[in-house]
C-alpha cells in the first residue's frame, strides 16, 4: 500500500529572485528529500541541493537527511554566507574604537 501523502513547501531565495514550490511528497520523506524533489536548482543554476544548508521555518536542521517532515511545514534552502558575521562585527567593533579614539585626539 502506498504511503500517505504530506503537504510541504520549499522555498529558495536570491536578492533579486525567489521561489516557493508547494509539494505533496510521501509521509516520512527527509528535509534533504523534499529539496531534492522541488528541482530548485532547474529554476537557480549553481544551487547544490546534495551540500546546501536547509533548514524549516527559519531554524537550521542539523542533520536534514534524518529529519522527517511533518504536514505544512516549509523546507528553507539556504545560500552560503558571503562573510563571516563574527568577522564583520570584529572589524565593525574596530573601527567604531578608532574612530572613538579619533574624535577624542581632536577633542
Amino acid at each position: 500500500m502506498d504511503k500517505p501523502m504530506i503537504a510541504v513547501e520549499v522555498v529558495y531565495a536570491l536578492a533579486d529572485k525567489q521561489k516557493l514550490l508547494r509539494l505533496a511528497v510521501p509521509q516520512g520523506t527527509t528535509v534533504r528529500e523534499a529539496a531534492l524533489r522541488s528541482a530548485m536548482d532547474g529554476f537557480f543554476p549553481g544551487l547544490d541541493l546534495v551540500t546546501a544548508p536547509l533548514g524549516i521555518f527559519g531554524k537550521a536542521v542539523p542533520k536534514p537527511d534524518e529529519r522527517v517532515l511533518e504536514e505544512g511545514e516549509r523546507v528553507e534552502i539556504y545560500r552560503p554566507l558571503i562573510a563571516d558575521p563574527k568577522e564583520v562585527r570584529k572589524q565593525r567593533a574596530a573601527k567604531a574604537a578608532q574612530n572613538k579614539a579619533d574624535d577624542a585626539a581632536k577633542a
